[in-house]
């Protein structure tokens, strides 16, 4: 059975400040929670159905029904297990590599995916603004597929950050240069802006050397591309080289 408190605590996580002040995230599906089991994540607690009990022994789940797990869950088809785990503490930001900055990236779903491009990009690290969409939202761990487990991310001032960085800085505006025929380094900070305004004029004052993805439609309708979308094409263009 699950008690009261345990479905109260699950379904407050969806607010970060209950995640901040309990210092747990809740991850849901088969494929998400094993990617976290194997990580360095600390498990809380593990609550999953009677029927795929048996492939999570080793962490002595908790076995709920069907409809509880439907009241707890955030998603509209519930996937057999949820699993508690502790946030951990910021990691120390790595200045080497490509590294990935977000200026205040609002929308749970582009953040998630660009954690997920991250993981197969091998970026060694997102440094986020401090009003970028917490990692831990409940939407953005469900959009990286399991990627959260390798992502090192960590929460700062951009604006310090960039500033104190020894790293060469690049950034997504519309009116750089073109990406195909920037030189670009492979120990780099590449800066994305927000999905609606672009990066801040403090930031992208920041910026060594500005590029953009060319337009190659007539078209007067698209004025830009999503910033997920973006930041895939960006990445592959500093891998490709």
């Amino acid at each position: 059975m699950l008690s009261k408190n345990q479905s109260k605590l699950i379904t407050c996580l969806r607010q970060k400040k209950y995640r901040v002040q309990y210092q747990l995230f809740a991850a849901e599906g088969i494929k998400i929670v094993n990617e976290l089991l194997s990580s360095n994540y600390e498990l809380n607690k593990l609550f999953c159905t009677k029927d795929c009990s048996a492939s999570f022994k080793n962490y002595d789940p908790q076995i709920i029904s069907e409809k509880e797990l439907s009241k707890i869950s955030n998603l509209s088809s519930p996937n057999k297990v949820l699993g508690l785990f502790k946030i951990p503490k910021p990691p120390k930001i790595k200045e080497e590599g490509l590294v990935l900055a977000l200026d205040d990236i609002n929308d749970p779903g582009n953040l998630g995916t660009i954690i997920r491009l991250s993981d197969w990009f091998r970026v060694s690290h997102i440094v986020c603004s401090k009003n970028t969409v917490d990692c831990y939202n409940s939407k953005v761990v469900q959009a990286t597929m399991g990627s959260l487990a390798r992502t090192s991310i960590t929460y700062t001032d951009l604006e310090i950050f960039l500033k104190e960085t020894q790293l060469p800085i690049y950034g997504a505006v519309m009116d750089g240069v073109k990406v195909y025929s920037s030189k670009l380094q492979q120990n780099a900070v590449l800066v994305m802006g927000n999905e609606s305004n672009g990066m801040s004029k403090i930031i992208e004052s920041l910026i060594n050397t500005k590029i953009t993805i060319p337009k190659f439609s007539k078209s007067t309708v698209t004025e830009s591309l999503n910033v997920a979308t973006a930041t895939a094409i960006l990445l592959n263009e500093f891998r490709r080289r």
